[in-house]
């Protein structure tokens, strides 16, 4: 919502439109304008101007299924280095999405984030890591600046 106030929208009507359960830019993209009409205190010329300024935030417009079908050929599905593993995950994980793990410790997963690193190294993609405690024990040589170094497309994001 602080999109909002950047293209002109002013914070006061902002705080109205989160009153009103209308948190994220898109909600508001989404909502009729009749339901913005209903809120209190948003005239018939201020929806004018948030539909205006969210048009500018928030493309709309429709994606035909040949389209979404070539973008989804793009996509590339990254072994995990276990089969029975892809086979869960119906072939691997796959390139351009967010990949969440969990699980109790020692577990495999740092394991697991190592092998999809030097996997997709093979395949030269960009792989970003964004972890709060993405790093081995001390006692261990490999940290993760020396695997970006190793595999090159890797980038940590704290």
């Amino acid at each position: 919502m602080l999109f909002l106030k950047v293209v002109g929208v002013a914070s006061v009507d902002v705080k109205k439109l989160k009153d009103a359960s209308l948190c994220t830019v898109e909600a508001v993209a989404y909502s009729p304008r009749k339901e913005l009409l209903l809120i209190k205190g948003i005239s018939d010329a201020k929806v004018d101007k948030i539909l205006e300024a969210e048009t500018k935030l928030v493309p709309l417009g429709f994606t035909s299924a040949s389209q979404l079908h070539a973008q989804r050929q793009e996509i590339i599905q990254v072994t995990s280095g276990s089969r029975e593993l892809d086979k869960v995950l119906e072939g691997g994980i796959e390139t351009g999405s967010i990949a969440e793990l969990y699980g109790g410790f020692r577990s495999g997963k740092t394991q697991l984030c190592h092998t999809l690193l030097s996997l997709a190294s093979f395949h030269w993609i960009k792989v970003v890591v964004k972890e709060k405690k993405f790093t081995l024990s001390p006692k261990t040589v490999i940290v993760p600046r020396v695997i970006s170094k190793l595999f090159g497309g890797l980038e940590i994001i704290n």
